[in-house]
């Protein structure tokens, strides 16, 4: 007769180990966000657009916040784009920069000779004038025009007194997966300040709080810039 010892019949153990990294680079550190900024950089064309809303008064996104425009276009092989609020055509040029060749741009604003500018800016970038279609108004009264599902990607850099209603027609007018990115989500760095009641601030709160419980969106605010409020239609 044989024995076999009984550990030969023990079932064999899978062990995982877990190895976390040498060093845990932790939270961003505060200089860390002017390098995100200086990180983009900008062709002469973008840079006379910039200068441009300059001397204008214009706000426009800043270089980080144009490439993620830029990246979450091209991620999504954008063929479709509203830009709510064209400016010089800074956003607008970061926006093409990353959407499909065939892909047009769909800018709208009220002040006409922005647009003018804007024009002329994405014609020295080289961008063909079927490549975008400028519409001149206030957003509230263009956004009913629109198509049903038929965007890609909506970029609302508009008052925030209009957050609510172009959000709103975003959900409407997105195809599902498309993109919905609104500017200033840091409400100028007040959004975190219990103590900041101002209406823009109360405005921009309402509005992040809305898109993240809302079951419709999948919600992200990126640092960049003014802070980008991103949200994925479902």
């Amino acid at each position: 007769m044989c024995v076999v010892s009984a550990a030969r019949h023990q079932p064999s153990r899978t062990e995982v180990v877990i190895i976390g990294p040498a060093r845990s680079f932790g939270q961003p550190a505060t200089h860390s966000i002017p390098f995100a900024e200086t990180y983009a950089t900008e062709d002469p064309v973008l840079q006379t657009a910039r200068a441009l809303a300059h001397e204008l008064g214009l706000p426009c996104v800043s270089p980080g916040a144009g490439s993620v425009l830029r990246l979450l276009a091209a991620a999504g092989s954008a063929k479709a784009v509203v830009e709510i609020g064209t400016g010089t055509g800074v956003s607008g040029i970061w926006l093409l920069g990353g959407m499909r060749p065939d892909g047009v741009l769909t800018t709208i604003d009220v002040e006409r000779e922005h647009q003018r500018i804007a024009r002329r800016i994405f014609q020295e970038a080289g961008y063909a004038s079927g490549r975008t279609r400028i519409i001149s108004g206030r957003a509230l009264d263009v956004l009913p025009r629109l198509s049903d599902g038929a965007y890609d990607l909506i970029f609302v850099d508009a008052d925030t007194t209009e957050f609510a209603a172009c959000t709103e027609a975003a959900l409407r007018l997105l195809r599902t997966g498309g993109v919905l990115i609104v500017n200033g989500a840091h409400a100028g760095g007040r959004i975190t300040d219990p103590s900041a009641r101002d209406m823009d601030t109360l405005t921009v709160r309402a509005t992040v709080t809305a898109i993240r419980e809302s079951e419709e969106w999948i919600p992200a605010v990126i640092s960049s810039g003014a802070g980008l409020l991103t949200a994925v239609k479902r």
